[in-house]
């Protein structure tokens, strides 16, 4: 069996990318970060998904981002913004993350001997985040396939994005046809320690529009 890593939030999307990597046949090893964020309890969520989807293994690597800030996900004096998206890069845009996680996950891949690496950005974030684009994918892809003793011994790596594409009405369509439980994920900005989720944070927003645009039941836990 093919080996994957998958970066694993606890989020709606990650939740989703781990349920399409399991049914493409691949043989799942969950990675997910602790940075320092502001909504801890999604770490909680993220090893709840993994028993629930089933993992061969799953990995929370320890990084403090809160020493950089720049971000309201890991800087406490900036607030999460609940007054509606709007245009542009939003505060809650973590400087580099992508670049951080998708770096933690290649050696991993690398020593495991997979070739294969799942991300769950996709279209609705591609908008405010630059590290959502196509366009950063392939080249993180091409950087990695410079960088590794694998590649150069013609083991290619690959980045997938299965969602980029997508909305999140798509992304939870396509989970529900794949048993994925978005009960047990937490996607809010500044959920509190249960994983009770705020319901007006841009990502809250975001998660009530697609399970309505769905026509899915929200089974979202709100404060």
């Amino acid at each position: 069996m093919t080996i994957a890593v998958v970066l694993l939030s606890g989020g709606l999307d990650s939740a989703t990318i781990l349920a399409i990597a399991r049914d493409k046949g691949y043989e799942c090893y969950a990675m997910s970060v602790d940075y320092g964020q502001r909504n801890r309890s999604e770490l909680v969520a993220a090893e709840n998904v993994a028993r629930s989807i089933g993992v061969s293994g799953h990995q929370i690597i320890n990084i403090d981002l809160t020493v950089f800030g720049g971000s309201a996900l890991t800087d406490k004096s900036i607030a999460v913004p609940t007054e509606g998206i709007k245009a542009g890069i939003p505060v809650t845009y973590v400087p580099a993350r992508n670049t951080i996680m998708l770096s933690l996950a290649l050696p991993w891949a690398e020593v495991l001997g997979g070739q294969d690496i799942f991300i769950g950005v996709n279209a609705v974030d591609y908008s405010g985040y630059p590290d959502c684009r196509p366009e950063y994918i392939a080249a993180f892809e091409k950087m990695a396939n410079l960088a590794t003793k694998a590649a150069t011994q013609d083991n290619k790596l690959s980045i997938h994005a299965p969602l980029i594409s997508l909305s999140k009405a798509e992304i939870i369509q396509q989970g529900k046809l794949l048993g994925v439980d978005y009960s047990l994920t937490v996607s809010c900005y500044q959920a509190d320690e249960t994983g009770l989720a705020c319901g007006v944070c841009d990502s809250c927003r975001l998660r009530r529009t697609g399970f309505e645009a769905a026509n899915v039941p929200d089974p979202t836990r709100y404060k």
